[in-house]
């Protein structure tokens, strides 16, 4: 069983998570947590001292995260993103496609339900952050941009 999943090379981060309004609030923090209602871009002027953002998500159906993990990848966070909460197996390949490299869901993962969601499909159809070319680009690399 998949306990915690991580896409990043080395150690995962280890510090606990502070709230938005208390990381904003202090300067020795370099872990917080994102919860549905928070706004990301108050993160962005303290993108270069965080290590790692949690990014709750409470109910498998709420996609507010996926909009947090969008936001703080298009503005250059390069730290480790990790989704907790409610993460099912279904949502780990649009998850990896917004932006998050970690994953430490409330109820563990079966192996091989995680190997066959990530591994099924090798073409992708729409331009996100984790970097793969979807298939319109590689027939036409001349409008990769859009």
């Amino acid at each position: 069983m998949v306990e915690f999943l991580s896409f990043r090379d080395g150690e995962a981060a280890q510090e606990p998570a502070v709230t938005v309004e208390s990381f904003t609030g202090q300067s020795n923090a370099t872990a917080v947590r994102i919860e549905p209602s928070d706004d990301a871009r108050e993160l962005l002027p303290h993108l270069d001292r965080i290590a790692m953002v949690e990014v709750n998500f409470p109910v498998y159906g709420d996609g507010r995260g996926y909009s947090a993990a969008r936001i703080l990848r298009e503005a250059g966070y390069q730290g480790e993103l990790r989704a907790v909460g409610d993460v099912l197996v279904d949502q780990l390949v649009a998850m990896r496609r917004c932006g998050f490299d970690s994953f430490h869901p409330d109820k563990a993962l079966d192996d091989a339900a995680v190997d066959r969601a990530l591994n099924r499909y090798p073409q992708v159809y729409q331009k996100t952050i984790d970097g793969r070319s979807p298939v319109w680009a590689k027939r036409h690399p001349e409008t990769e941009d859009g």
